[in-house]
């Protein structure tokens, strides 16, 4: 350094940037420690240095690219130094523009690296892997499916889809995000089938409602579908009815019944449930904390399995809507319904048309309504309780100042005068209240 010299950013950058292609250089003359101009981005060089020496980074495409470029540069300035190794004025502040990369540049580098490193977009309705699925699968791609993948409601029923177009749809609907409700009834899937829906509701987190009705999924479906209920988080409304579900079945389904907090809806009509499988469930139902209606309706659940099912619903704290129909309660469950409706105070719709409940069994339930709160809406039709049956329900309901009755259906069931009189004047107590019969005795027997 000669004495007296001003020292300027000018007179050091340029022999910075002469270093950048020289390993050895004028480096020394500065410590070991490059300088960099400011706001640089980071260049060929690690920022730390090992032992006093540069650490050297693999150059990528556009760099070396770059540095090409800025070699020719410099061979063509070198041609421009007097042979005393002088520099002509305004060389320094040419090669510092050279050495510093601006923002733009590295804006034109991810603009290339995205256009060479081309990625498939990500597609939200998983028809993509749907066909690729098919494909793979050996089955032909539902065109209906393909359209409506991007709808909120979808529905498949009876598309005769079998357990490997269902295989296909399931994997597809891993990843969609547009779907909330999906039809699915009718389509032969079996347990395979159903095992794959299963596995798909874990992963998937946007359907609500589910339609797996009359698809003979049978016990293997059922303890699927049960896993599923014990990871699965938003499905809220499941329908299982005509599965081929026994007590087998209901074993699975017990403990997800018991562990699972969102599920509010199933329908598990016109399955095989008999006496052991109401016990099961009877259980479950006792425990469970947030489903609010259930449909057992054409099952098998009678006698023991009918007291004890009864049993479980007295417990319950969080069912509103129970459809029992066609099912053979007969004289026991209706009078283990009586202690439940005594008990029970969120129960608001229950359905026992088709029971075989007698006279003794219709007494029973009444001595339940005089004392219930909540329950809005009783189905008894086709039940062998005859006239004074249904009155005897209708006088519980008139005694009950606290009821909610709000309608009462006995269709199929002929009522005599004494049970009209008693309806007017409880129409004057419950302007409200409906009733619905089979007409009067009298008239029955004149058109006869």
């Amino acid at each position: 350094m000669v004495v007296g010299k001003k020292v300027t950013k000018e007179s050091i950058l340029p022999s910075v940037c002469e270093d950048d292609g020289d390993e050895g250089g004028k480096e020394d003359d500065l410590g070991g420690i490059a300088s960099r101009p400011v706001s640089r981005p980071r260049s060929l060089y690690s920022r730390g240095s090992v032992d006093g020496q540069r650490v050297s980074r693999p150059p990528s495409q556009h760099q070396s690219t770059r540095m090409g470029i800025q070699d020719e540069d410099r061979m063509n300035e070198e041609d421009e130094v007097d042979e005393g190794g002088g520099i002509h004025p305004g060389d320094g502040q040419q090669q510092e523009e050279e050495c510093v990369i601006s923002d733009e540049d590295f804006d034109t580098d991810l603009e290339l690296d995205r256009f060479h490193n081309e990625r498939r977009a990500y597609d939200p309705t998983g028809q993509s892997s749907y066909k690729e699925a098919c494909k793979l699968l050996n089955v032909i791609p539902v065109s209906y499916f393909l359209r409506n993948m991007n709808q909120s409601e979808v529905n498949m029923m009876h598309y005769g889809l079998g357990s490997q177009g269902t295989k296909a749809l399931a994997i597809s609907l891993v990843t969609n995000t547009s779907i909330l409700k999906l039809n699915l009834r009718d389509n032969w899937m079996e347990g395979v089938g159903g095992a794959a829906i299963a596995d798909m509701l874990k992963e998937n987190c946007y359907i609500t409602e589910i339609d797996l009705s009359e698809n003979r999924m049978g016990e293997y479906g059922a303890r699927a579908l049960s896993s599923m209920l014990l990871e699965n988080s938003t499905l809220f409304s499941l329908n299982l009815s005509g599965n081929h579900l026994d007590e087998r079945a209901a074993r699975h389904l017990s403990p997800a019944l018991i562990g699972n907090q969102k599920l509010q809806h199933l329908d598990l009509s016109h399955n095989r449930f008999g006496d052991i499988a109401g016990e099961i469930l009877g259980a479950a139902i006792t425990e469970n904390t947030a489903m609010k209606s259930l449909n057992l309706a054409w099952n098998c659940i009678r006698g023991k399995g009918a007291i004890e099912f009864a049993k479980g619903l007295e417990g319950n704290i969080f069912l509103r809507i129970l459809d029992l129909s066609y099912n053979g309660l007969g004289k026991e469950g209706a009078v283990a319904l009586e202690e439940a409706l005594k008990h029970n105070n969120t129960l608001e719709d229950l359905n026992i048309c088709y029971n075989r409940i007698p006279l003794e069994g219709a007494i029973h339930l009444a001595l339940g309504l005089k004392v219930n709160t909540t329950l809005r809406i009783l189905k008894m039709s086709r039940n062998p309780m005859q006239s004074a049956g249904c009155f005897a329900i209708l006088k519980s309901v008139q005694a009950n100042p606290e009821t909610a009755a709000e309608f009462l259906e006995f269709s199929d069931i002929c009522v005599d005068q004494e049970f009209e009189d008693l309806f007017e004047s409880t129409k004057e107590t419950l302007p409200t209240l409906q009733v619905k019969h089979g007409g009067k005795i009298n008239a029955a027997l004149k058109k006869s």
